[in-house]
């Protein structure tokens, strides 16, 4: 067997669902790959991450390609996912863990994500408002990667306006800017939750869009699939993947509020990588109010 593993990187849920979307997107990679392979959690099931790279080092592994299960590279990406790297390779000398990319705004998401928008409007869309949903964090580049997305798909697939909202932490919120939409004069309106896997937070999007439709009976709500198991998708894991064999692969530190200096966040440059997720790792959640403590997280 080969001593290179594959490490497909998930947040975790609460939601059984979006533990088994993560998984059959998961199998969809497995299947396109020839190295070991297997997935772990931050949080909330199992394996966790620590017992994901165990497992392929107990199977022969010695170097580990920890890829990303997520969209953006906000805190997870950029502390807690290096921190769980780190802490293994000091408990194992001889075991190499190389942390991939996040999957970013790449053109494979776009095009995933248009296909989702057009299977719930085809045709003419110039009547209609586009709404794009992203978890919200309290990292303003990942926020800024939503609007950018928002106005490539507005203008890219030809809606009449567009605007971009939050489930969590950033603002508008879903229900703020739903309200805004419904009074700009459309006689629709478009609700996409930039997500990959359903949970607690993309199905609190579909009950929040139902709540301001019933206020606005003149105006028709659609919701969109989120990108879930797309083939793109697939596509762009794989992808990642492959970018371990030029290098290591970097992820745009640009704007990035540990690197740079971000106005508002002047006093985060520099803060050391640590975990907050020990508490919660493979399920025991009993004394932890993740929506209050983290509501940037997917459900």
């Amino acid at each position: 067997m080969s001593e290179t593993a594959v490490l497909l990187c998930g947040h975790g849920s609460r939601d059984p669902e979006a533990i088994a979307e993560f998984e059959i997107a998961a199998a969809a990679l497995r299947s396109r790959l020839q190295h070991d392979f297997t997935t772990g959690y931050l949080e909330f099931a199992r394996p966790t991450i620590q017992e994901g790279l165990a497992q392929l080092m107990a199977r022969g592994a010695r170097q580990i390609l920890a890829v990303p299960g997520m969209l953006f590279a906000a805190s997870h990406v950029k502390n807690d996912l290096p921190w769980e790297m780190n802490s293994f390779m000091a408990a194992n000398p001889g075991i190499a863990v190389r942390l991939g990319r996040d999957l970013a705004i790449d053109a494979k998401l776009l095009t995933a994500a248009a296909e989702r928008i057009a299977d719930a409007v085809p045709g003419e869309r110039a009547d209609a408002v586009l709404v794009i949903i992203g978890r919200g964090t309290n990292d303003p580049d990942a926020n800024s990667n939503i609007a950018k997305i928002t106005r490539m798909l507005w203008e890219g697939m030809g809606f009449g306006w567009a605007e971009t909202g939050f489930s969590g932490v950033a603002h508008p919120r879903v229900d703020a800017a739903l309200d805004r939409a419904a009074r700009l004069g459309f006689r629709r309106i478009v609700v996409f939750p930039y997500f990959l896997f359903t949970g607690v937070l993309v199905k609190r999007i579909y009950a929040q869009t139902d709540v301001v439709a019933a206020r606005f009976p003149e105006i028709e709500f659609v919701k969109a699939l989120y990108l879930r198991d797309h083939p793109q998708v697939i596509d762009a894991f794989v992808e990642r993947v492959a970018e371990f064999e030029a290098g290591d692969p970097k992820m745009n530190c640009q704007l990035c509020k540990y690197r740079t200096r971000i106005v508002g966040y002047e006093d985060e440059i520099g803060m050391p990588q640590a975990a907050h997720h020990h508490h919660v790792r493979g399920g025991d959640h009993h004394h932890h109010d993740h929506d209050r403590e983290h509501p940037h997280h997917d459900g």
